[in-house]
């Protein structure tokens, strides 16, 4: 599933207005103004308009945002050093990774993201969700495929939208 696709559903699910989704993108470290926005979020029939495309960075850039965005800027504990460790941006994984940063933006439990999967008719185990939600490299690490992917941005917008 491409990044603009992801983008475009988020928004959809979450209800979350143009300027908004500028200023989430700011708070995860990329400067995007509204028209930009519009660009990125226009579905393009044809390769002569003009869509931006976005790239595996600039989405976990706007991940990070919608987790700061709904919960606020985490403080570093004494002894930490301020800087977060770079995310993997590989496309493999995007999946993945938007599972696990909507998770914590949303602060889902395992319980309600299996309410969302199921709600859009996808049956997944605890031990499946666990295994998506994994650190990549860990022996039972499962690769989030598109539909899983897609099911999870239906599901949530149904229940975030009715």
């Amino acid at each position: 599933m491409e990044n603009n696709d992801i983008l475009i559903r988020l928004r959809y699910a979450l209800e979350i207005k143009n300027k908004e989704m500028a200023e989430i993108f700011k708070l995860g470290g990329v400067e995007v103004s509204v028209p930009e926005v519009i660009q990125i979020l226009t579905k393009s029939e044809d390769e002569n308009e003009e869509q931006i495309k976005c790239n595996n960075s600039m989405l976990d850039s706007f991940l990070n945002g919608l987790i700061i965005y709904k919960r606020g800027k985490q403080e570093p504990k004494p002894g930490q050093p301020d800087t977060q460790e770079p995310s993997s941006t590989k496309s493999s994984n995007m999946n993945n990774l938007l599972l696990k940063k909507v998770k914590i933006a949303m602060a889902l439990t395992a319980e309600e993201m299996l309410d969302i999967f199921e709600n859009a008719g996808i049956r997944v185990t605890k031990g499946e969700l666990g295994a998506l939600l994994r650190k990549e490299g860990h022996k039972n690490y499962k690769e989030c495929g598109d539909k899983f992917a897609r099911n999870f941005l239906k599901g949530l917008a149904i229940k975030y939208r009715g």
